[in-house]
């Protein structure tokens, strides 16, 4: 078991003249829901992402679009980066695309992909700029396996792909070396917070957050939201969203 952030919120906080705050969106900002359209931002939650904003770079990284995650957010002040950290903009003119000369690849896989689980009932496939996701929260336990199997084949034909298993979910990605810690160390760097006196923090909940919370090992900190139950690089843990609100009002209370 690893220590709850709440209870430790000054030693994360000190040793370090400011702090860096990165975090995902679904099951860590917004409860889990069985339909991602449905997970919207309480206004509690984005008062304390503002309050925090005002005190501390803050950047969320999603699977989720770029244009979605900032619709749903819908706060100028804080960098967005969508598609985990494959299209990131931000305050300033802050921009980044990466893997623009996947789009092609991924159309193709997409219809693919589309005629492979049209049969299947409740399989979701949503295309995202940079990757394509297959939903299977909605799926019958009997055909779960049936989905893996079609993004897996779609994937082996598709080798400039890689496919990567989420919470319910299976996405296919440029396979280049990318993810939310590259995005999130890249970051750190072109706004000038690459340093010893500050210290990154990233709160996340799913698979795709450990490339953060290792790519952030030496230098920041991870905080891993909900059950313990997997093998995790997060040095704290929070339960649930309304345990990250309390976390971040605690931090933007704090002199950082």
């Amino acid at each position: 078991m690893i220590p709850s952030a709440l209870e430790h919120v000054r030693e994360i906080a000190r040793h370090s003249d400011r702090i860096a705050v990165f975090l995902d969106y679904d099951g860590t900002l917004t409860p889990t829901v069985s339909h991602p359209e449905n997970a919207f931002l309480s206004d509690s939650m984005r008062q304390a992402l503002r309050e925090l904003a005002a005190r501390a770079p803050v950047a969320i990284l999603s699977g989720r679009d770029l244009d979605d995650v900032r619709r749903r957010v819908d706060l100028e002040s804080i960098i967005y980066a969508g598609s985990h950290g494959f299209d990131i903009a931000g305050p300033c003119g802050l921009r980044r695309q990466v893997a623009t000369d996947f789009l092609s690849n991924l159309d193709t896989a997409e219809k693919e992909l589309r005629e492979l689980l049209g049969g299947i009932p409740g399989a979701q496939l949503e295309r995202k700029h940079f990757s394509i996701a297959a939903h299977y929260r909605n799926v019958q336990e009997s055909d779960v396996a049936t989905v893996k199997r079609a993004v897996s084949e779609v994937a082996a034909r598709h080798r400039e792909l890689r496919m990567i298993d989420g919470k319910k979910v299976y996405e296919l990605l440029p396979d280049i070396e990318w993810n939310k810690g590259k995005a999130a160390l890249w970051l750190l760097e072109t706004l000038g917070l690459a340093r010893e006196t500050v210290r990154p923090v990233y709160i996340g909940d799913d698979s795709t957050d450990e490339d953060a919370f290792r790519a952030l090992e030496q230098c920041g900190i991870g905080i891993l939201v909900g059950e313990q139950s997997q093998s995790t690089a997060a040095l704290y843990s929070l339960k649930d969203p309304a345990e990250v609100e309390r976390f971040l009002r605690a931090l933007a209370a704090r002199p950082l």
